[in-house]
């Protein structure tokens, strides 16, 4: 089993910047691929973005790309988000996630094992 713990979150203006961490413990963390989901008030939980054991492919949902970079340092048994270009459509609470890289697709939630209890992200307009 691996153990999340989300951090980085907070409050930022539109076209701000923040960058969420995802610090693991637990099982080997580089044995897993790594994804995070949001999910706003009164919203389901929604992919946002996913990289495979070695950071080495990445994936992203379309109003992500481009503003968005999913990172990992499994040496640090840490994941990233860089979160550029921040909009209020961005305002949701941001869970790291975790699944075997065998299983399943890196964009459904239900195929994620484990999950950090989340960060809030607030951008302001």
């Amino acid at each position: 089993q691996v153990q999340l713990v989300e951090s980085g979150g907070g409050l930022v203006q539109t076209g701000g910047s923040l960058r969420l961490s995802c610090a693991a413990s637990g099982d080997t963390f580089s044995t897993y691929a790594m994804g995070w989901f949001r999910q706003a008030p009164g919203k389901e939980r929604e992919f946002v973005a996913a990289t495979n054991w070695n950071g080495a492919s990445t994936y992203y949902r379309d109003s992500v790309e481009g503003r968005f970079t999913i990172s990992r340092d499994n040496a640090k048994n840490t994941g990233f988000l860089q979160m550029n270009s921040l909009e209020p459509e961005d305002t949701a609470i941001y869970y790291c996630a975790a699944k075997s890289p065998l299983r399943g697709s890196y964009y459904k939630r239900s195929d994620y094992n484990y999950w950090g209890q989340g960060t809030q992200v607030t951008v302001a307009s």
